[in-house]
């Protein structure tokens, strides 16, 4: 059964890679990362992971990076594998906090030069919530820190405006009773997020933490001041179990 806490909370995995791994991956990335790659997955690129329905993918990457990123939402086979071990290797932890993670959807390799950054946004946990896989939480994990800026940071809220529907007998759709599902459009495309307050939690973890973040928790980075941060992310699901 799924848990609001587990869609609300945040949570890190120290050592999540470890610093050969970390290594090896900026290796690849930087191998893979040639001049006219960098330019294709960022000031040239014209789509985006991040979608908001009625709107086209560059008015997404206004509302969501307006100073752009890198963004590779295919990563190269070994990053992927090496990540999908480290993923498999940190279960036991992860299971502790989110217990209804079953599975990590591929990862998104993305950097952040200076002023760039995200915008504070809800990732929900499906178009239809009741539909299966359903997506628990964020994970993202930094290869290489800013000199300055860059933070990642989570918001909490107490505004009823954030919520939208109540599951009072959700057992039988997976979740426990009295499941709360979040308002579809918590992202600054939407006037009423935007101006509902909100207290900001940042954090600067160490290369090679992981954390996670509730898909129904805000969160965002900070802009870059100086230098650059490298990074992976994706989501981790729950899948539907089959009796």
């Amino acid at each position: 059964m799924i848990h609001i806490a587990e869609t609300v909370t945040m949570g890190s995995v120290e050592g999540f890679l470890y610093d050969e791994e970390r290594a090896r991956l900026a290796t690849v990335m930087n191998d893979f990362l040639t001049a006219e790659e960098r330019a294709h997955f960022g000031e040239k690129r014209t789509t985006s992971i991040h979608e908001i329905p009625g709107h086209c993918h560059e008015q997404a990457m206004a509302v969501y990076e307006p100073a752009g990123r890198v963004e590779i939402p295919k990563i190269p086979d070994e990053a992927e594998q090496l990540l999908l071990y480290a993923f498999d290797r940190a279960r036991p932890a992860l299971s502790r906090v989110m217990p209804s993670i079953t599975a990590c959807r591929p990862w998104t390799y993305v950097e952040y030069g200076p002023g760039q950054h995200i915008t504070g946004h809800l990732d929900g946990i499906a178009p239809d919530p009741l539909a299966w896989p359903r997506q628990i939480a964020g994970i993202s994990v930094v290869i290489s820190e800013a000199e300055a800026g860059g933070a990642f940071y989570v918001e909490s809220c107490s505004s009823d405006r954030l919520w939208n529907t109540r599951l009072d007998h959700a057992t039988g759709d997976g979740y426990t009773d009295g499941m709360w599902l979040a308002h579809d459009g918590a992202d600054h495309s939407a006037d009423w997020f935007a101006q509902m307050p909100r207290t900001r939690w940042s954090v600067s973890p160490a290369p090679g933490t992981a954390l996670l973040y509730g898909s129904q928790l805000t969160h965002g980075t900070e802009p870059v001041l100086r230098g650059q941060v490298a990074k992976f992310i994706s989501w981790l699901i729950a899948e539907k179990h089959e009796r």
